[in-house]
C-alpha cells in the first residue's frame, strides 16, 4: 500500500465517548495528519469535529455504518489506516475487518474479545496477508500494557544475550479508574455467546485460541486467568503480597501468547504467562484475594453458562452504557501501573514497569490507540514486515516503544538477578 491515499487515518466511531477522547488526541498529537472523522450521524460528527482544536477543522466527515458494508469498503479504499472503537465488536466490527482486509488497508481497533479476533482469523488472516493489510487488534488498555512490557523484557534479554523467556507474571499495582460502557458490552457479547454455543466456549477456555498453529504450542497446563497467589511466588520482590485475578486476563494472556508465536516464538518455546492483580499485603489480603479469585470464576462459570436466563431489563439497568463515561476530573485523576516480572532459560531475572496517567479505560486507553494509529501510519520503516491479523507486539513493537516517552507513557525494564 503506497502513501497515495486520501487520508493517512480515517477514525471511525469518533461520536462515541473513547471516539471523542481519541480525536482530542489525535488533534494534538497528529496535527500534520491527513484525518477523517466516521461515523453513522454527519451532524454528531459535525459537532465533535467543531469541538477540537483549529488543525482539526479542515479534517473531513464520512457517513459510514456497519449495517451498510459498501459505505465501510469505500471508506476503507480512501485511507492508510482505520482505527475504530465502535463494539461489541463481535456485534459490530465484522464488516469493517472485511472492508479492511479487502482494500489492503491497515486497521487497528480496542476489543478485548477472544471470539471476535478468533473470527477474524479464520475469515481474513489469509487474505489481509495477500492484499498487504496489518489487522492489528486490542490497542487499548486492553492489551498493550500486557503485550508491550513483554515484548520490552523479549528485547531487553535478546540484548543482554541472557536466553529465552521462561515463567513470566504481569501484576497491576496500582489502578484508578472505571470500566467503560463499551468493556461491559464487549463482555457481555461473549457471555451471551457463550451461553448458546459450547464451541465458542471450548475457544474462550483454550489459553493458546489465538495461535497461528495450535499444535505447536507448548503443553505448559492450563495457565489458569482466574487464581489467587502469594507474591512471593512470583517475584522476591512481591513478598508479602497477595495476588488475585485480574479481571481482563482471559483477553491480555491470549493477545500475548499469540505475539510470541506470531514473531516466531522469539519469547520462547518455553514461555509461560499470567496475569494478576495485587491485593496488598494487610491481615485481610489473603481472604480478600480468595474471596474475590472465587467470585471471579463462580461469575465467568455461570455467566457463560446462564446469561441467557437473565432479564434482559435488568442487565440494562446494573451495567454502565456503551458511550458512556466519566467526568473529566476523574478521568484526570485515573492511573493505572503495571510491573511484569520474568526469569529466562539462564535464570536472569527482569523486570518491566509500565505506566500512564489518566483513567485506563478512557484517557489512557485513547493515547494507546492514537499512537497506535500514527505508527501504523507513519512509522512504516518501524514496522515489522509481517501482515494478516497480528497483535500490538506483533505489528508494531519497536514503533509504540519509540512513540511512548513523547507520549507520557513510562516503560522501563530492570535487570533484577
Amino acid at each position: 500500500m503506497g502513501t497515495d491515499r486520501e487520508f493517512d487515518i480515517v477514525l471511525y466511531g469518533a461520536t462515541g465517548f473513547v471516539g471523542k477522547l481519541t480525536a482530542a488526541y489525535l488533534a494534538k498529537a497528529g496535527a500534520d495528519a491527513r484525518i477523517a472523522l466516521a461515523g453513522r450521524s454527519e451532524d454528531k460528527l459535525l459537532a465533535v469535529r467543531e469541538s477540537l482544536g483549529e488543525s482539526a477543522q479542515s479534517w473531513e466527515l464520512i457517513a459510514a455504518d456497519a449495517s451498510q458494508p459498501s459505505s465501510l469498503d469505500a471508506m476503507a479504499a480512501r485511507t492508510q489506516v482505520v482505527v475504530t472503537t465502535v463494539g461489541p465488536y463481535l456485534k459490530y466490527g465484522l464488516p469493517l475487518v472485511a472492508a479492511c482486509a479487502a482494500a489492503g488497508t491497515d486497521y487497528a481497533d480496542l476489543t478485548g474479545e477472544s471470539l471476535f479476533i478468533h473470527e477474524c482469523i479464520d475469515l481474513f488472516h489469509k487474505q489481509a496477508i495477500d492484499t498487504g493489510s496489518r489487522i492489528v487488534h486490542s490497542c487499548g488498555f486492553d492489551s498493550i500494557p500486557s503485550d508491550l512490557t513483554v515484548f520490552a523484557l523479549h528485547r531487553r534479554a535478546e540484548q543482554d544475550k541472557s536466553g529465552e523467556l521462561a515463567e513470566t507474571n504481569l501484576v497491576v499495582r496500582t489502578f484508578a479508574g472505571g470500566v467503560s460502557g463499551g468493556t461491559v458490552a464487549s463482555m457481555l457479547e461473549l457471555m451471551r455467546a457463550a451461553s448458546t454455543d459450547p464451541e465458542a466456549r471450548r475457544v474462550m477456555n483454550d489459553p493458546y485460541t489465538l495461535t497461528p498453529d495450535r499444535a505447536a504450542e507448548p503443553e505448559l497446563g492450563g495457565q489458569p486467568d482466574l487464581r489467587w497467589r502469594r507474591g512471593g511466588d512470583i517475584a522476591p520482590e512481591l513478598d508479602g503480597y497477595w495476588a488475585g485475578p485480574f479481571v481482563m486476563a482471559a483477553a491480555n494472556t491470549r493477545i500475548v501468547r499469540r505475539s510470541n508465536a506470531l514473531l516466531d516464538y522469539g519469547y520462547g518455546r518455553r514461555f509461560e504467562y499470567a496475569e494478576q492483580m495485587s491485593m496488598g499485603r494487610s491481615f485481610a489480603a489473603p481472604v480478600t484475594t480468595a474471596v474475590s479469585a472465587g467470585a471471579n470464576n463462580v461469575l465467568m462459570a455461570l455467566g457463560s453458562r446462564y446469561f441467557n436466563r437473565l432479564p434482559s431489563k435488568l442487565i440494562e439497568r446494573i451495567v454502565p452504557k456503551p458511550g458512556t463515561g466519566p467526568s473529566e476530573r476523574a478521568r484526570d485523576n485515573g492511573h493505572y501501573t503495571v510491573e511484569t516480572y520474568t526469569t529466562t532459560t539462564t535464570g536472569a531475572r527482569y523486570r518491566a514497569t509500565m505506566s500512564q496517567k489518566g483513567d485506563p479505560g478512557y484517557k489512557a486507553t485513547s493515547v494507546l490507540l492514537g499512537e497506535s494509529a500514527l505508527a501504523l501510519a507513519f512509522d512504516r520503516d518501524r514496522l515489522t514486515d509481517l501482515r494478516g491479523v497480528l497483535t500490538p507486539a506483533a505489528a508494531m513493537g519497536d514503533a509504540l516503544l519509540a512513540r511512548f516517552p513523547a507520549a507520557e507513557v513510562l516503560l522501563e525494564t530492570t535487570r533484577l538477578a
